[in-house]
């Protein structure tokens, strides 16, 4: 146990203070891990305090529309996780009558966890001996055994699954859990880890080694899709248009009317979604922007924002406000900063 010993010492000299872990309540521990999800702390602290002001029980996250939930959850981006955050609320709920369970099958069963964040739950919360497994407890672990296997495969998944577990404290794996994490943030770190300093460094079998700055190793890489969106910005009698998005990475966010491909943007009247949208009607196009380019994990948008505008536009397919009541709605963050970047009246 030299190695739970060890870290679970460092972790209680040099751990952040941190409001989820001042609790074990798990519907704030499971906000917590979703928001955690594909977001640094420093980002989803914030995120993770409004959330909990807002929506202070389970039920009061239930009971919110989804546009309030997404309206709150805008920036964070991966917005499904906020969508599954909303069904899974309303189905403990429901199913639950608003307990959180609290056992550790129950909890994985619920939309949106996976085994990493039942394992957090239930150590956190209810001290079951489940150790968690994400991207810092991965490295830790491949490191300090040396282990070469790819965190990203079959094998490797099972191994370090199995790695985890044989190596957590049984008595202690909430924070054993939360020790080896820490440690993956602030020591083990991907590049430039502080191995000198480090107290495991007596017994890490990459230690003084070119592996260090290799390991984990993945199999996979990761292919980037271009993606082409053209948004159109149509003011009409002080009103544009929007939209609901039905599906996609940035389903039941809200966009403007969108022309999707590579367009000539000089000759936008020759395109068949364009001339469907305004029917052959009398329009102005005011500005064009230049291409932004939006980098996801595994696209990269290329967008121009087309300022249209028209005496008469009516479209039942979109929804007519004012420019003021924009703010009401939310948007994919790359439409947002736009919004925020122009003024029209």
């Amino acid at each position: 146990m030299i190695f739970s010993e060890t870290i679970i010492k460092w972790y209680n000299k040099n751990k952040r203070e941190l409001p989820w872990r001042n609790t074990v309540n798990p519907y704030k521990i499971w906000i917590s891990e979703i928001i955690l999800q594909q977001t640094k702390v420093v980002q989803g602290l914030p995120y993770y305090n409004r959330f909990i002001s807002e929506f202070p029980t389970v039920t009061d996250l239930a009971n919110a529309t989804e546009d309030e939930v997404l309206n709150l959850w805008q920036g964070l981006g991966y917005y499904s996780r906020a969508r599954n955050l909303h069904y899974t609320a309303k189905k403990i709920r429901d199913d639950h009558n608003s307990f959180f369970p609290s056992d550790f099958n129950s909890i994985k069963d619920l939309k949106g966890v996976g085994d990493y964040t039942a394992s957090a739950i239930s150590s956190f919360c209810f001290k079951l001996p489940h150790a968690v497994l994400d991207g810092n407890v991965s490295r830790v672990l491949s490191r300090y055994l040396s282990i070469e296997t790819p965190i990203d495969s079959t094998e490797g998944k099972k191994l370090f699954k199995k790695t985890a577990q044989d190596l957590l404290d049984k008595k202690n794996p909430d924070t054993h859990n939360q020790a080896i994490m820490e440690f993956g943030a602030l020591m083990c770190t991907p590049k430039s880890p502080n191995c000198d300093e480090c107290p495991l460094n007596n017994s890490c079998q990459s230690y003084e080694t070119e592996l260090v700055s290799i390991l984990p190793i993945k199999s996979k890489k990761l292919n980037v899709v271009d993606k082409y969106f053209n948004y159109l910005i149509i003011t009409s009698n002080g009103n544009t248009f929007i939209e609901k998005r039905g599906e996609g990475i940035w389903q039941s966010l809200y966009q403007f009317p969108l022309i999707e491909g590579e367009v000539n943007v000089e000759d936008l009247d020759k395109n068949d979604q364009w001339r469907e949208l305004f029917l052959d009607q009398k329009n102005d196009i005011t500005y064009i922007s230049k291409e932004i380019r939006h980098k996801l994990s595994h696209r990269l948008i290329h967008t121009n924002f087309i300022h249209v505008n028209m005496r008469n536009f009516n479209n039942k397919n979109y929804l007519k406000i004012s420019w003021e009541e924009l703010d009401n709605y939310p948007f994919p963050t790359l439409i947002d900063k736009y919004i925020k970047s122009v003024k029209i009246k």
